[in-house]
């Protein structure tokens, strides 16, 4: 589904990824994970086209590298970011709404709608509450429900755990884990917490200063020593 090929990011001279290559197929859940500075979210900015990159990304056979962010997310691209920048002074149902303002979701606005409600019950409860209102876990809820608004192929999540507490980060890892085996989504998940991180996955890369140091199944990078001794506390 996605291949991604010698991909470069600069923010002022400084490189933030250099000659990255990773690979996503259809319907696989991979996981990137790495330090604090590593690029991972500057390499889902530059897939959803937030950050400009050169090099190469080819989504289903096509290279998107010169496309607008708008026109990406019409290809069926959805871009959780981290802190989930939900809109404050519009209710939690407006917020859900412009999550389907992709083409191809607006026919089947309602029933993304319902399927998100079920995921996440208390953003029914508050409906036509301010966004703004909510707690961080219902926020993070709210990002993540109006991303599957847009009903997309290819979901990239950076960093859904970011400042929760654990009760309600176990809850966000099982609406993901239910999402991807329900919905058999392609997902593309950016995490610190490592060990949660890459249970969930099929496959995950190790990215460290902008490249790619480590890369392989889940079981594999759990168990290699490089990533027990640096993530895991082994």
């Amino acid at each position: 589904m996605l291949t991604i090929t010698a991909l470069g990011v600069s923010y002022g001279g400084l490189r933030a990824l250099v000659d990255l290559s990773i690979e996503v197929g259809e319907g696989e859940f991979v996981t990137l994970v790495g330090p604090n500075g590593a690029g991972k979210t500057t390499l889902l900015k530059a897939i959803s086209g937030t950050a400009a990159a050169t090099g190469s990304i080819v989504y289903r056979g096509r290279d998107i590298g010169a496309l607008r962010a708008s026109e990406r997310a019409a290809l069926g691209i959805a871009h959780v970011p981290e802190g989930r920048r939900v809109f404050p002074s519009l209710t939690v149902g407006d917020n859900l709404e412009l999550g389907s303002y992709r083409r191809a979701a607006r026919a089947g606005r309602a029933r993304a709608l319902a399927e998100v409600l079920g995921l996440f019950p208390v953003l029914k409860t508050r409906r036509d509450q301010l966004a703004g209102s909510l707690s961080g876990g219902e926020q993070q809820m709210l990002a993540l429900g109006r991303g599957l608004m847009a009903q997309p192929d290819l979901l990239l999540l950076d960093e859904p755990s970011q400042g929760l507490g654990p009760r309600i980060v176990e809850q966000i890892f099982e609406t993901i884990d239910r999402i991807r085996r329900e919905r058999r989504l392609t997902i593309l998940l950016v995490e610190q917490r490592v060990v949660e991180a890459l249970e969930l996955c099929d496959r995950g890369y190790v990215l460290e200063t902008g490249r790619v140091v480590l890369a392989g199944p889940r079981d594999a990078l759990l168990a290699d020593s490089r990533v027990q001794r640096a993530y895991l506390g082994a």
